[in-house]
C-alpha cells in the first residue's frame, strides 16, 4: 500500500521538506537520507560561510586570478550568466558585495544604508565582469573586491539536484520543498496530482489559491517573510541588483516551471522588474508561467495561468 512519508529538516540555512511515496518505510527512510546527503553536498560548494569552499576562493582571488572549479560550479555559473542575459541584468550573482554588508534584515536595522556608500558597491555589480573559460574550467571576477553568490538559485538548484538523484533510485513521486521553492513529480499515494497552495502575502498560513500540479516546480519570493520596516515603509529582502536598494511595489510573486533552479532564479528578477516588463518577458518563455500581487492586493498572471 503506498504511503506519502515526509520529513523536515534543516538545510542550507532553510526549512526543507523531502517527501517519498514508498510502500516500504525502511526503503523510504533511506531514499530520503540520501537526497538530505545530495543536499549538504551542494551546500558545501555553494557556501559563503566556509572559508574552504569554492565560491569562497572564487571570491578571494576577485581581481587577481581565475579559479579552477569543479564542473558543476562551473556550469551552474554559466546558466546563471544565462538568466542574467534573458532577465536584462536584474537577476546577478555578483551581488554578493552588496546585500550582506548594508542590508541585514533584523530588527536592528532602524536606517537605510547610505545611499552614496552603496553606489560605490554597485560598481561591483556585475554579471558581465563573471568570465568563464570552459577550456581551462576556470571562473575569474574581473574587479577586485567582487563578489558572487547563489543566494537566488541555491535552493532551487539543490531541490532538483535532490529529485534527479531520488528518480534515479526509483523513486516515481515526491516532493522536495526547500523552504517554499519546491518540486514536484509523480502523483501523491491516493493517485491524485500534488496539490500546492499559493500564499497570501497577508497571511503567509492562509494560501489564497490552489494549484494541482505534477512535474512541476513553484517558487515564491515575497516581502512578507523577510524585512524591516523603516519610517513606516517596509522593505523587502530581495535586493535590485541595479540600485542596491529593495524592492518595493510588490508584495508576492510565485513562478511555475519544470525546473526548480529556473523556477527560484525566476523569481526574483520577476519581482524586481515591473509587472508588465515581468508579464511581457515570462508570457516569451516556454513553459514559464508567473502569478504577482502588488501591494495593493492586485493580482496579475501570465498567458497559461487559470486560478481557480
Amino acid at each position: 500500500m503506498l504511503r506519502e512519508f515526509k520529513r523536515p529538516q534543516r538545510l542550507m540555512g532553510n526549512a526543507f521538506e523531502i517527501t517519498v511515496v514508498s510502500d516500504d518505510e525502511k526503503i523510504a527512510n533511506s531514499h530520503i537520507n540520501a537526497a538530505i546527503e545530495e543536499i549538504r553536498r551542494i551546500e558545501k560548494l555553494l557556501t559563503t560561510f566556509n572559508d574552504e569552499s569554492q565560491t569562497n576562493l572564487i571570491n578571494k582571488n576577485s581581481g587577481i586570478q581565475p579559479v579552477k572549479v569543479d564542473w558543476e560550479i562551473f556550469e551552474l555559473i554559466e546558466r546563471s550568466l544565462r538568466i542574467s542575459k534573458i532577465t536584462d541584468g536584474y537577476f546577478d550573482i555578483s551581488y554578493g558585495g552588496i546585500d550582506k554588508s548594508f542590508w541585514n534584515f533584523d530588527h536592528n536595522m532602524e536606517q537605510l544604508p547610505d545611499p552614496q556608500s552603496i553606489k560605490e558597491h554597485l560598481k561591483l555589480v556585475n554579471y558581465q565582469n563573471i568570465l568563464l573559460d570552459r577550456e581551462n574550467q576556470t571562473v575569474f571576477l574581473k574587479e577586485k573586491g567582487m563578489r558572487i553568490g547563489f543566494g537566488g538559485i541555491g535552493k532551487g538548484y539543490a531541490a532538483e539536484m535532490a529529485k534527479h538523484l531520488l528518480q534515479n533510485h526509483g523513486v516515481v513521486s515526491g516532493i522536495v520543498n526547500a523552504s517554499g521553492d519546491l518540486t514536484t513529480w509523480g502523483n501523491q499515494a491516493n493517485g491524485k496530482s500534488w496539490t500546492v497552495g499559493i500564499a497570501d502575502p497577508d497571511n503567509s498560513k492562509q494560501p489564497f489559491s490552489y494549484m494541482n500540479i505534477t512535474d512541476m516546480a513553484v517558487a515564491t519570493s515575497g516581502n512578507y517573510e523577510k524585512y524591516v520596516v523603516i519610517n513606516g515603509k517596509k522593505y523587502s529582502h530581495t535586493i535590485n541588483p541595479k540600485t542596491g536598494m529593495p524592492v518595493s511595489g510588490v508584495k508576492s510573486v510565485t513562478v511555475f516551471c519544470p525546473n526548480a533552479e529556473i523556477a527560484d532564479a525566476m523569481a526574483t528578477p520577476i519581482s524586481i522588474m515591473g509587472i508588465d516588463a515581468a508579464l511581457h518577458m515570462v508570457n516569451q518563455i516556454n513553459h514559464l508561467d508567473c502569478i504577482i500581487i502588488d501591494d495593493q492586493d492586485k493580482i496579475y498572471s501570465s498567458q497559461n495561468i487559470n486560478l481557480k
